[in-house]
């Protein structure tokens, strides 16, 4: 049985690390215990949870007066733990793999005597924000391409992953832009932008869609998966763009792939229509590690970069 660790520890800085260091072992930290790259769930939390204590100088603070106390989580009821100072996942009977529709639980519990990074009513929603204008000329088109989207992701495919949360409206962290639709389940986030083109066949190369020779440019969304992810380390990030038909066929437009541009390949950005975007989000954030979670400190953060 293995010693318990101070949050210092598990991080693998000193006591006297800055914010600066702290945020960089935990990256470093973060890729390598996440289980979507093969890491053991329960040191992933552990990571998690010393970094939203070492980089919150309050909850700092309270912690150092208690130095040499073990990086532990409190086991919520349900919850194992295999030594003082490591929670393990609960997982369902019979150790199979949590599915998206296993009871929902929130990361860490809400405690009477712990106060939380959100509050429970607010973590419960499924939908956080509508669309909204970023500016005098907001273009109406897009308030009522980007509702088309929250009608879909909310009548398609939240009911199916409880544990799922949609947030509408955030700024991209390193680059002037707008993230219209961010969906978070598990460890998983997707980040999803939207077109309205005409009906036919399109041909999607990893980099413009193409019809009939002509080159359209959907959204850029490699930026802000690239942004997100550094933010997010703990999070699996990947970047969507619905194309919607004008006449709301989910089917239509039909759009054709580049070799290696579909997302089956398992790209970061892809383009799709609207019955593809529900079935790869359902298939994506409902085959994570942890899909019935929701990481209150992660959704809360989400919340707060809404404009």
């Amino acid at each position: 049985m293995s010693a318990a660790r101070t949050h210092y520890e598990v991080l693998g800085v000193t006591r006297d690390a800055t914010v600066a260091e702290v945020k960089a072992a935990y990256r470093r930290a973060a890729r390598q215990t996440h289980p979507d790259q093969g890491g053991d769930a329960a040191q992933f939390r552990l990571v998690s949870l010393a970094y939203q204590t070492l980089v919150d100088p309050t909850a700092r603070a309270t912690y150092d007066r208690s130095y040499g106390t073990a990086s532990a989580y409190r086991p919520a009821a349900g919850d194992t733990a295999d030594d003082a100072g490591t929670r393990t996942r609960a997982d369902p009977p019979g150790g199979r793999r949590p599915t998206g529709t296993d009871p929902l639980r929130y990361v860490p519990p809400f405690s009477p005597t712990t106060p939380p990074a959100l509050e429970q009513a607010v973590a419960a929603r499924q939908i956080h924000g509508a669309p909204r204008k970023r500016g005098f000329f907001t273009p109406q088109s897009r308030l009522a391409r980007e509702a088309r989207t929250v009608r879909l992701l909310s009548g398609k495919v939240l009911p199916h992953l409880p544990a799922a949360r949609l947030v509408n409206g955030l700024h991209s962290p390193l680059e002037r832009g707008f993230i219209d639709h961010a969906v978070l389940g598990g460890y998983r986030l997707c980040l999803v932008g939207s077109m309205l083109l005409p009906r036919g066949f399109y041909r999607w190369d990893g980099d413009a869609l193409l019809r009939d020779g002509k080159h359209l440019e959907p959204p850029r969304m490699a930026g802000m998966v690239r942004g997100m992810q550094e933010a997010f380390p703990e999070l699996n990030v990947t970047g969507w763009t619905v194309i919607h038909s004008g006449d709301d066929n989910l089917h239509e437009p039909v759009i054709d792939y580049a070799r290696g541009a579909d997302p089956a390949s398992g790209t970061t950005v892809n383009v799709v229509n609207a019955a593809n975007l529900v079935r790869e989000l359902k298939m994506f954030l409902g085959t994570g590690p942890t899909p019935n979670v929701v990481d209150v400190p992660v959704l809360a953060r989400l919340l707060g970069g809404m404009y």
